[in-house]
């Protein structure tokens, strides 16, 4: 399974709209971008992410052999368009903010700059592929905001929505600031570090709760953390305070005990307590079981002793807004700007910048949409990544995740509460909105 995908993971109307270009030898270059028409609820800011997965598509894309051959046996395409597409290949160029930028609504994250025939065909996988790494950098994001300095793990993959889904959010999750994932192959193919303990089933199968300790300890003697909420947790804590000692005579220690239910905050507390009476102040206490940030903040708020947590089904899902109103929209075609006036779906014409201001503590202060030639003295936060088909120097997962962190460091303080309200300023320039102005007074 390619996390790039195949030609033929796209939407069918991409195939029946390239024919068409084909036949009508529509190829002047094409302007698309990428962006968010809106900002779900309780969401103040969006990380970009999936741009690494975007390129490598685009890269690789290719119809095979066995595609072309599926395409000709339904008939509907001549063998001239079939050999046509036997060539196929991206040669655009793309320019979009580096993964790990933070934005918001109405902002171009990516553009699209090549022959129509392709500008048009990888509409469907880049949205499929940005949509959902964004979905869930961003829900990791605030995760990682409610819980500073935790240490935080993916947990999700079991509910994530396929294979795909499940390494994609590990690797999303990743760049926004979690410290790994449970799930293993996230490791090989991203370089993301694993972790695992065990399940109510491992303990539940030995004789008593402490054999399946002892077991476990001696099977996995560097990474000894003890699901304890099987039964009665207070106990099992009690349990695992007793077995330190005579684990240690053998040179293996207890890194963590894990909480998986109740009211977590309160056992915490209980089980810090049993540890550090027993002389164990070095065992640390990580909790999992039905968490988002609005749980983490709650914990944080009450003070709970808790080292690390798993978050994994609502991350995964993202739980409370599942998707973005996201788009691809065509900004220019044969070098004359165009524009979409839909109702409630417009859009601003022409090749679009966005610069960012900060404020004298260095914090995001607004952002302004341009028209590509315009400048100001702010940052501009698109960059050329792609050139004629080829990827540009590309920042790799660890520096993706770097400057996600500095990002978030940069938010406004209410958003960096996870507090959207009042929301942060976006501008449009004169310019821009004049060029709109103009676009709307030729007749249809």
């Amino acid at each position: 399974m390619s996390p790039s995908g195949g030609a033929l993971l796209t939407d069918l109307y991409q195939l029946t709209m390239l024919h068409g270009y084909f036949e009508r030898g529509m190829e002047e270059e094409a302007v698309f971008e990428f962006f968010v028409r809106d900002l779900p609820e309780e969401r103040g800011f969006l990380v970009a992410a999936g741009l690494e997965q975007v390129l490598e598509y685009l890269q690789t894309l290719r119809f095979t052999d066995e595609d072309l051959r599926w395409l000709a046996a339904q008939g509907n395409y001549p063998s001239r368009f079939i050999d046509y597409l036997r060539d196929f290949r991206f040669a655009g160029d793309i320019h979009a903010m580096p993964e790990g930028t933070v934005f918001f609504a109405q902002e171009p994250v990516l553009r699209v700059c090549a022959p129509l025939p392709q500008a048009q065909f990888v509409e469907s996988r880049l949205l499929n592929l940005l949509h959902f790494q964004t979905l869930i950098a961003s829900k990791a994001a605030r995760c990682a905001l409610a819980a500073p300095g935790k240490f935080l793990v993916d947990f999700g993959m079991r509910r994530s929505h396929g294979a795909e889904a499940a390494l994609l959010a590990a690797r999303a999750s990743y760049l926004a600031g979690f410290a790994g994932t449970s799930t293993v192959l996230a490791n090989p193919r991203f370089g993301i570090p694993v972790f695992g303990t065990m399940a109510h089933s491992y303990v539940m199968v030995h004789e008593s709760e402490a054999a399946a300790f002892e077991h476990f300890a001696h099977c996995q003697p560097d990474n000894v953390v003890l699901l304890i909420d099987t039964y009665d947790t207070e106990a099992a804590a009690r349990k695992v305070a007793a077995l330190v000692p005579r684990l240690a005579e053998r040179g293996i220690a207890v890194k963590a005990v894990r909480l998986d239910s109740g009211d977590l905050a309160d056992h915490a507390r209980r089980v810090r307590a049993i540890l550090d009476e027993a002389g164990h102040p070095g065992i640390h206490i990580f909790a999992s079981g039905n968490l988002d940030e609005y749980a983490l903040q709650d914990i944080a708020r009450a003070d709970a002793p808790i080292d690390g947590f798993g978050v994994g089904t609502k991350l995964d899902t993202s739980g409370d807004h599942p998707y973005l109103d996201c788009a691809y929209k065509l900004q220019e075609y044969a070098g004359t700007p165009r524009r979409k006036r839909s109702e409630g779906k417009s859009t601003l014409p022409g090749r679009k910048q966005v610069y960012r201001r900060l404020d004298g503590e260095k914090r995001m202060c607004g952002d302004e949409v341009t028209l590509e030639r315009e400048e100001r003295s702010a940052e501009a936060l698109l960059e050329p990544v792609m050139r004629r088909g080829h990827p540009l120097r590309r920042r790799d997962l660890g520096q993706a995740r770097e400057l996600c962190r500095l990002q978030l460091a940069a938010l406004p303080t209410h958003l960096a509460d996870l507090d959207t309200a009042p929301a942060y300023p976006v501008g449009i320039s004169p310019e821009l909105l004049a060029l709109a102005e103009e676009i709307d007074r030729i007749p249809t």
